[in-house]
């Protein structure tokens, strides 16, 4: 056995990853690229069946529930009003709610409650699309509260800022690419996680024009060698920080290749060891490799794929790259190569905006129709089960401690039973 591979399961403990079960602390899970270490989780439930509780949603949401231990955290909207709960996880009963303030309105499908919650087991972080920021002890305790478009102005978004924030040694990176409806420059800040202050803010220039600065994307955290580094995807382009300064350090464009005026950019980059791809709105999704500086746009893209997602953000497991559009139709490629193993083959026919999340050898994607198709990972395609909620989604499955968490409109769902 090589080194790498006999410390892998103690590096997995330290950074809070058991090989058995684990929290979902942020939207995309653990390592924020939508992959979990479950294995066993269900395969097959309904409305009623494999059910372990569900609660009354007043509104639906896209944001996605976030787990910690006992907790289930939910970023909620009912009417004007915004709150942060508190649920839970044993019996879908609500511990506490908190306000994170009112302004809350709807724009196309999503609402003000977009953004997911973050939380390291000790505090738990909320932004909402009106820009308020704030962060609660894990029992429901206010230890600070910002107002992002009160410090910065008002964000210029066509329908609404949704990016969720991304946590990472005691900092939240929060970005805020937008055009449409400002002139105002897009920003990447970090924010001190235990006071709430800003530690750097910098400005990220692009020449996209129109709608197409606007990114409802989600940063992610590139970590290879001894380099760590922030990736950020929208205006046209895909850009590497330095998460102790903010400064760019490299930059790939093509994200549009046709100046299209409405190329906004909805899917967020995913990072899987030193792998970057980053969606663009279908065409082109880039494969990118790491340790560039300046614009690398003609020396580090792996390759590029013409057929990928709009709205879900894909997964992969380091050896297949599994592409969902909006249709619902489904391509796996070689992560390395890009090379296609299968596809297109189509899902159920419906409208998909929730992310995938692969675990214990499975892809779990749930449609607009409340329905997750379950599919086995791996280089041939096959649907294992058609799990129908008969309710209108927009969320991502969340997975933790054998159980999978999905939000309706009008519920959230505990699947199966808690190990």
């Amino acid at each position: 056995m090589s080194t790498r591979a006999a410390l892998t399961p103690c590096l997995l403990v330290l950074a809070g990853v058991s090989l058995g079960a684990e929290n979902w602390p942020q939207w995309r899970g653990p390592q924020g690229n939508g992959v979990s270490a479950e294995t066993d989780l269900p395969v097959t439930w309904s409305t009623t069946e494999n059910v372990a509780w569900k609660l009354a949603m007043p509104e639906r949401s896209g944001s996605t529930p976030v787990v910690w231990d006992d907790l289930v955290f939910l970023n909620v909207g009912e009417g004007p009003n915004l709150e942060l709960w508190a649920v839970d996880r044993a019996d879908g009963t609500v511990r506490w709610k908190r306000s994170l303030g009112d302004g809350n309105v709807r724009m196309r499908k999503q609402q003000m409650s977009s953004p997911s919650p973050v939380t390291d087991g000790q505090t738990v972080w909320v932004m909402t699309g009106t820009g308020v920021l704030k962060a609660f002890t894990y029992s429901g305790m206010e230890r600070w509260a910002r107002d992002i478009q009160q410090d910065y102005g008002r964000f210029g978004l066509n329908w609404g800022y949704a990016s969720s924030p991304l946590l990472h040694e005691g900092a939240l990176f929060v970005q805020v690419l937008h055009g449409m409806k400002t002139d105002d420059p897009s920003y990447l800040l970090r924010i001190d996680a235990a006071t709430g202050e800003t530690r750097w803010r910098v400005e990220r220039p692009t020449r996209a024009i129109a709608e197409s600065p606007d990114a409802y994307t989600t940063p992610a955290l590139l970590q290879y060698a001894d380099v760590t580094e922030i990736v950020i995807s929208g205006g046209d382009v895909v850009t590497g920080h330095d998460p102790a300064t903010g400064r760019e350090l490299w930059r790939v464009n093509g994200l549009n290749p046709t100046n299209n005026r409405s190329y906004r950019i909805v899917a967020s980059p995913v990072v899987y060891d030193d792998l970057i791809f980053t969606p663009s709105r279908e065409r082109p999704l880039l494969a990118l490799r790491p340790g560039g500086r300046g614009d690398v746009s003609g020396s580090h893209v792996r390759w590029r794929f013409n057929n990928g997602p709009d709205v879900p953000t894909p997964v992969t497991d380091g050896a297949y790259f599994y592409s969902i559009n909006d249709r619902g139709i489904m391509y796996c490629l070689n992560a390395r190569t890009g090379e296609t193993v299968y596809g297109p083959q189509r899902l159920r026919n419906a409208t998909y905006s929730g992310s995938a999340v692969l675990a214990g050898g499975r892809i779990y994607i749930t449609d607009e129709d409340g329905v997750t198709s379950v599919v086995r990972a791996g280089p041939k395609f096959e649907i294992l089960a058609e799990n129908d909620l008969v309710d209108y989604t927009l969320s991502s499955p969340a997975v933790s401690d054998g159980q999978i968490f999905i939000r309706t409109a009008a519920f959230v769902y505990a699947i199966g039973d808690r190990r």
